[in-house]
């Protein structure tokens, strides 16, 4: 599902620094030691920042250990999209599409010999996810269609969990991996509090717990952390995988994360081969690529990233106080569908594509993630086209004065502010472009990145921007209530207030975006792939037609990896050790 990670997630980018600096690798010997004690059936790769948390639950950013230490009723192929068996063995679905009952698999265990059954399942469920004492990212999620109804979840037997909804909802199966927790660790948890009346799952494994007292049910355990250092991983004895001759997965004795916080020793690092893998941006890719050969790896190029990057005008005629969130003469230039269309016209993205992404990217034309299923690719976008611009302008009343500067009918000088998360090279690289490429049409754009917590207080809280570029992360499922529906928390090209916020008197809700809405409810409750296709097309078409975000381009989704493993399925969702059960490490002669 999108959310507002794309914020969250900012990635930075190196510029070159001089043949000298590999000099400096030197200093980094003993971090290299430490992680390759000669075991060479092990994976070692980099975070550049510490886990926050050992509890799955209470997770909400990103690095974390979760993805190699538990598993779900299901998972989904980030290469196909298809929903696949984990924990459960499989699951039956009723004809009028309102009871899923899932099977487990005979014999499941946790990492310290444990059973694991349907009781862990409904624990994790109902006790965890869905406890309103318990804070998480994920309760939101299980909310069903428009009335936001909660599914009952309840045991059959040891081995079968039944999950009645209320309305049949497409969606609901991505609700089916997330992670599953031990319940006779955790159930005590429930029934103490601190000394600030809390419950004391809130406390429960945080990253200072020891590594043995963290119980798993996937591929890996917790061996070791040391803060700011390294994370390191062993295979847990009891995970349920198997290969097809029926050896126990997976098949790497060891998973090393070393914190490695910049980019810049990241590179470092795997070019000198302390580490196995690296995510790949414009800037790295010449480099690496000349040392593909030499260096005895392979560059994965998988097409463009999953997610979206977009510029939005602030359409929110609401007044907060009395005062509007939006100066008014600025609020008609923005409201008027040709100005945003003309600015959408006016942005170079062939220009982004060669010199901020240096050729390694994509325009993207939609909401929908090129990658994913329901993506339209009938859907052209706003190529550029300047003369285009022109014309949409003039036919709104904008003209030029003898110094090229643009004006509103009412002899208002057409002039906005853009913002930014400052620290986002990219994003800062096409901020200044666009202001560039706008002021071909007259229009005074006044840029400023900014700090990532001012940031998100104008767009979530104060709402006082004008027009922003940033970004939401994307999957292979469409379903986006959050963006899409108009009470939806990052609706917010025209946005209601959130919870404990000020009231906005003078809101008005469009009725394409009514239209809008109402094709993602109807997206939600169709089960046939098919025609949940020509229900996200329309959505699709509505959103290019009224440019409530106006798309701009997707990098390439590109990672290193060396040539000793095996077994590698890249994904630009998965990345290239997304089945790293099934991933086997091979000795390369040089």
């Amino acid at each position: 599902m999108n959310n507002f990670i794309g914020l969250q997630n900012l990635v930075t980018f190196m510029y070159k620094r001089g043949l000298t600096f590999i000099l400096t690798f030197l200093c980094f010997l003993p971090l290299t030691s430490c992680i390759t004690t000669g075991n060479t059936n092990q994976a070692v790769f980099s975070w550049i920042s510490d886990p926050k948390t050992f509890n799955a639950v209470l997770n909400s950013s990103s690095p974390s250990i979760f993805q190699y230490t538990y598993e779900g009723l299901i998972s989904e192929n980030p290469i196909t999209g298809i929903k696949e068996p984990a924990l459960a063995e499989g699951w039956d679905i009723s004809d009028d599409q309102l009871r899923i009952i899932f099977t487990l698999r005979e014999d499941l265990k946790w990492s310290d010999g444990e059973p694991l059954t349907a009781d862990d399942v409904v624990f994790t469920y109902n006790d965890l996810y869905l406890n309103k004492e318990i804070p998480n990212n994920y309760r939101d999620s299980f909310r069903i269609g428009r009335e936001g109804t909660f599914p009952k979840i309840k045991k059959l037997d040891n081995r079968r969990i039944e999950f009645q909804i209320n309305e049949p909802f497409a969606p609901f199966l991505d609700n089916a991996s997330v992670p599953i927790l031990p319940a006779h660790i955790l159930k005590k948890t429930l029934t103490q509090r601190g000394s600030d009346g809390n419950l004391a799952f809130l406390s429960t494994w945080g990253t200072d717990t020891l590594p043995e007292k963290i119980i798993v049910n996937g591929p890996y355990k917790l061996k070791d952390y040391i803060t700011s250092q390294r994370v390191i991983f062993e295979k847990n004895p009891f995970y349920w995988k198997k290969d097809k001759q029926g050896n126990q997965l997976p098949n790497i004795d060891r998973v090393v994360f070393a914190i490695v916080e910049s980019t810049d020793t990241s590179l470092l690092q795997f070019r000198s081969g302390s580490l196995d893998s690296i995510g790949i941006t414009p800037e790295y890719f010449p480099l690496l690529k000349r040392e593909e050969n030499r260096g005895n790896f392979t560059i994965y190029n998988g097409g463009p990233a999953y997610g979206t990057t977009f510029i939005s005008f602030n359409l929110n005629k609401g007044k907060r106080e009395g005062k509007p969130l939006v100066n008014p003469i600025k609020s008609e230039w923005f409201n008027n569908l040709n100005f945003r269309r003309a600015v959408a016209y006016a942005i170079d993205r062939p220009r982004i594509i060669n010199n901020i992404y240096r050729g390694l990217g994509a325009s993207q034309n939609t909401q929908i993630s090129v990658q994913a299923p329901y993506y339209d690719k009938s859907i052209k976008g706003y190529e550029f086209n300047l003369d285009k611009a022109r014309e949409l302008l003039k036919q709104e009343g904008f003209f030029l004065n003898k110094k090229g500067e643009l004006f509103d009918k009412k002899g208002n000088r057409v002039q906005f502010s853009l913002i930014t998360n400052a620290g986002n090279k990219i994003r800062e690289a096409i901020g200044a472009q666009i202001k560039e490429d706008l002021r071909k049409l007259g229009i005074k754009v006044d840029f400023s990145p900014l700090a990532f917590n001012v940031l998100i207080d104008k767009l979530s809280n104060s709402l006082d921007w004008e027009a922003h570029i940033i970004g939401f992360t994307g999957g292979n499922e469409p379903h986006a209530p959050n963006i899409w529906y108009t009470d939806g928390n990052l609706h917010m090209f025209n946005q209601k207030p959130q919870v404990g916020q000020k009231l906005i008197t003078g809101r008005v809700v469009t009725d394409w975006e009514k239209e809008i809405e109402q094709l993602y409810l109807a997206g939600a409750q169709t089960l046939d792939r098919e025609k949940r296709k020509e229900i996200y097309s329309k959505a699709q078409q509505l959103v290019s037609q009224y440019v409530p975000f106006i798309y701009l381009v997707n990098p390439y989704s590109l990672e290193a990896v060396r040539n000793r493993f095996k077994g590698i399925e890249y994904s630009p969702l998965g990345g290239a050790f997304w089945n790293i059960e099934n991933i086997s490490v091979q000795e390369i002669s040089e």
